[in-house]
């Protein structure tokens, strides 16, 4: 990663400011807790003042300071962060709304008017978590239109404010509006009722389902991000619930007292959910710093280094990719050639350079972009740990090539291989065929008009003309034989079994497989049957070929004299280097005086 080097009396006095302003906003952070417990302790006494039963009171008090104390917290922690104000915001001026029980007509109007307020800075809390702004036109909209609600409602209803409508169900006494220009207590009570559909029903409604799709739509590390705001849905559903029942219920029904302490504890889990999940950060940078840690341990291979900064940033999906100067480009940490995925919503890529020159990059979850300096200092950590894969990444990306050319070289070959056989097959065998025939056809019609010597050499001609086409066959079908190409590994082996001197046995499934992985196990199957014929004295052979898991696996087996070995210059070394050429590999079991066991492994794949 890029370095930036400050000077010592530079570096000195950013830290001193550094730390001025952490004592200030510790200090104000002093004071808000402060003023929260007061705030708190008079909504308190007023409530209890006005009738409230104790433990009703208390339960508010405390289900609003946990707001409060989240939105500190959240704020000391991430102070660039939105969220912290929010919750904070939201956590006083709930409190508050507990003073417009008061009876005094300056304290009663102007907390009634703030006392939806509360709710809606908890919803715009909601739509901002995690980084602290709402984002999309929708839930921006129903931010807009929450507020809007909370604000001209509750002004309405103070400005046509009935004495004697019991508002709220605030007491016995009633409460006086400073604001009151015409007592309309019917349309005061349609207002609450309309309040009530629209603030607790439709966009409660909305908000939920906002969360809903906000889950269902967030990639798997964004979701296990959000789920704190399914707790937030269940508190919005149940504090609906509760607003509806004793808005519109004129007999509560039994469970309403147990609905009431529900929605007390979904309203003080839900604040310190989601300081939980806001600081979810702090523990993966812990992780972070001990990436280095880890990397130190560990060989610094592409693939450890990829698993090591997944578990640390907590994103399984994270992908890691090097760049190759030489090249001049992007290879996986397998090595193989690979374009950088394009950014979506979904994936994020990061570049990473030292020095600056590109080294890696990293494509993840955009979850992890609400902490830019996560992945910063995750490629920091990792710095000389992925100049080290790269290198390693490089060295495979080279093996790669080679292996490539291994296979176009096989496959060269059998493709030359097959054009020799036709033009064996088509030309010299052809014309040798016709030539017998003449010479057939030339002995009938001389009959008995030639000497004995001449019978004799045209006799002779024409056998060593059939001798000469059965070589010819012969040879064509170990170049490549006709019968692998049109009917498969199978019906190939089992023309290699009739013919072989050994009496064989096999067990061979029937599917077509891919060109060069059929010629390869043939010609492996020819190799270890011409060995067995030369060397092993074996008085019979097994062969057999099954597919597992990709692979295919072909033993053969004997019971001879043993001893082979895979030597520099052996035909079985040129099995071995045939079937390493596909990525796969030849192995060789032969004890002297024991048998030979030879196992051949090919992807199937290619």
């Amino acid at each position: 990663m890029p370095l930036s080097v400050a000077f010592p009396q530079e570096g000195a006095d950013r830290s001193l400011a550094a730390q001025g302003l952490v004592r200030s906003r510790r200090l104000v952070a002093a004071l808000l807790a402060a003023g929260a417990v007061a705030l708190g302790v008079a909504a308190y006494r007023v409530q209890v003042h006005s009738l409230s039963p104790h433990d009703r009171a208390l339960g508010g008090v405390v289900a609003y300071e946990a707001f409060v104390v989240a939105g500190l917290v959240a704020w000391l922690r991430r102070p660039a962060n939105r969220l912290g104000p929010l919750m904070l915001a939201a956590g006083f001026v709930l409190l508050a709304r507990q003073l417009r029980y008061s009876q005094d007509a300056v304290v009663f109007t102007l907390f009634f008017l703030l006392s939806d307020l509360g709710f809606a800075l908890a919803g715009h809390a909601i739509l901002a978590y995690p980084t602290g702004r709402a984002e999309g036109r929708g839930p921006r909209m129903l931010v807009k239109v929450g507020y809007a609600t909370a604000l001209l409602f509750p002004l309405a209803v103070l400005v046509l404010h009935g004495r004697l409508s019991a508002l709220l169900e605030m007491g016995p006494q009633p409460r006086r509006s400073l604001i009151e220009l015409n007592d309309q207590p019917q349309i005061v009570e349609v207002l609450e009722k309309t309040e009530t559909v629209l603030f607790f029903g439709v966009l409660a409604t909305l908000l939920i389902a906002v969360i809903v799709r906000r889950l269902v739509e967030a990639t798997p590390r964004a979701r296990r991000m959000l789920a704190p705001l399914l707790l937030a849905a269940v508190a919005l559903a149940l504090r609906a619930v509760y607003e509806n029942v004793n808005t519109f219920v004129n007999q509560q029904p039994l469970a309403y007292p147990y609905l009431f302490w529900w929605q007390v504890v979904a309203f003080i889990a839900l604040p310190l959910a989601l300081l939980a999940g806001m600081l979810r950060t702090r523990l993966a940078r812990a992780q972070v710093s001990g990436l280095v840690l880890e990397l130190d341990r560990t060989a610094a291979t592409p693939t450890s280094v990829r698993d090591a900064m997944a578990r640390a940033l907590a994103d399984p999906t994270l992908e890691l990719f090097f760049w190759l100067p030489d090249r001049n480009t992007f290879v996986d940490v397998a090595g193989a050639e690979a374009p950088l995925p394009v950014e979506s919503p979904r994936r994020t890529v990061t570049r990473i350079a030292h020095d600056g020159a590109p080294v890696a990059a990293i494509a993840y979850d955009p979850s992890l972009l609400e902490d830019p300096v996560l992945i910063e200092a995750a490629g920091a950590a990792a710095g000389l740990a992925l100049e080290n894969a790269r290198l390693h990444a490089e060295t495979r990306a080279q093996l790669q090539q080679v292996r490539e050319s291994r296979r176009r070289l096989v496959s060269v070959a059998d493709e030359e291989r097959r054009r020799i056989e036709r033009n064996l097959h088509d030309g010299a065998q052809q014309r040798l065929l016709a030539l017998a025939l003449a010479l057939r056809s030339a002995q009938r019609r001389a009959g008995g008009h030639t000497d004995a010597e001449v019978e004799r050499l045209l006799a002779g001609s024409v056998e060593e003309l059939q001798a000469t086409i059965a070589e010819l066959r012969t040879l064509s079908r170990g170049l490549h034989p006709t019968v692998l190409t049109e009917y498969g590994l199978a019906a190939a082996l089992a023309a290699l079994a009739d013919r072989s001197a050994t009496p064989v046995t096999l067990d061979v499934f029937d599917e077509r497989l891919p060109p060069a992985v059929e010629a390869t196990a043939y010609f492996v199957a020819c190799e270890a049957l011409n060995n067995v014929a030369k060397h092993a004295r074996a008085r019979s052979v097994s062969i057999a070929v099954r597919r597992d898991d990709g692979v295919l696996l072909l033993e053969i087996v004997d019971e001879g004299a043993g001893g082979a070995r895979a030597g520099a210059g052996s035909g079985l070394q040129g099995m071995a280097d045939r079937v390493e050429a596909l990525g796969g590999s030849l192995h060789v079991e032969s004890p002297v005086g024991v048998g030979t066991r030879v196992v051949a492994e090919i992807p199937c794949e290619q």
